[in-house]
């Protein structure tokens, strides 16, 4: 191919039980709730109480002898009697990471074969996240690390709610096929309409041999192609569009730049294991 360098979304496809772990996008806030032990009611007997005196006033004479001599003080909260198992374990559980192996090669992609972060897309020109993404993120994230980003995009179309993202993949092929990929890609993302006369025109508009564009249309020379991307983000565990992978890190969702930006930044400062 051409190498020019939150839940889930409403586009799922939830075809196999399967899913991948994303990655935190933002710093983990774990949002416990304190568990409050009921206050307990004891009943003493007379003959108990001035026992209890006799320790209350022992207790503070300790205290008074602590203040009057200025020792060193440590404070320490008093334990629960049982405290909660999601608070233990989250004081002590470091955060896990998964990196997957998405093959590149082949693929059209954007940015220098050697650049530190690789950024893989798994997309649908259909959806409307998708477009999202590309219009608020897209850009702006290239444009932030200069030189330091191969995007690849790998398509997954959502056929069971988007009839028109299969021929626009295919569309996009035929163009990448003409050395054109990128410019057509930004053209079906900025469209609003999504059919064959579209994509004809778009073919003429970037002085496209448009015979040999609406051949490819329907000679099904890229369908397995598509159909084998498919097959391996849902494999994969991939349930929605977008989909992404930095460096093998997963993102889900038309995410704003920040989200992306904490993961490149940790992934540049070699926090990431």
């Amino acid at each position: 191919m051409n190498n020019q360098n939150f839940p889930t979304q409403p586009e799922a496809k939830k075809t196999r039980a399967k899913k991948i772990s994303p990655i935190i996008q933002e710093e983990e806030i774990i949002d416990v709730e304190m568990i409050e032990a009921a206050e307990e009611t004891v009943t003493f007997k007379r003959s108990h109480f001035y026992a209890v005196l006799v320790v209350l006033a022992f207790a503070v004479g300790v205290l008074v002898g602590y203040v009057a001599w200025g020792r060193e003080t440590v404070t320490a909260a008093p334990a629960p009697a049982a405290a909660p198992v999601a608070q233990q374990s989250a004081a002590t559980a470091a955060p896990q990471f998964r990196r997957y192996d998405i093959p590149t090669d082949g693929y059209p992609s954007l940015g220098p074969d050697d650049a530190q972060i690789v950024i893989v897309e798994f997309s649908d020109y259909q959806c409307p996240y998708c477009r999202k993404f590309h219009d608020e993120t897209y850009q702006a994230l290239l444009n932030a690390y200069p030189g330091q980003i191969r995007f690849v995009y790998r398509n997954l179309p959502l056929t069971s709610i988007h009839p028109s993202a299969m021929p626009a993949a295919i569309a996009s092929l035929c163009a990448n096929d003409q050395n054109a990929y990128w410019d057509y890609h930004e053209k079906l993302f900025s469209s609003e309409s999504l059919d064959e006369a579209t994509y004809i025109q778009y073919a003429a508009d970037l002085g496209l041999n448009v015979d040999t564009f609406t051949a490819c249309l329907s000679s099904g020379s890229h369908d397995a192609f598509i159909q084998e991307d498919m097959n391996f983000a849902i494999d994969l565990g991939v349930q929605s569009t977008p989909t992404f992978f930095i460096n093998g890190l997963a993102i889900v969702g038309a995410q704003p730049l920040a989200n992306f930006q904490q993961v490149i930044d940790k992934e540049l400062a070699g926090e990431i294991p």
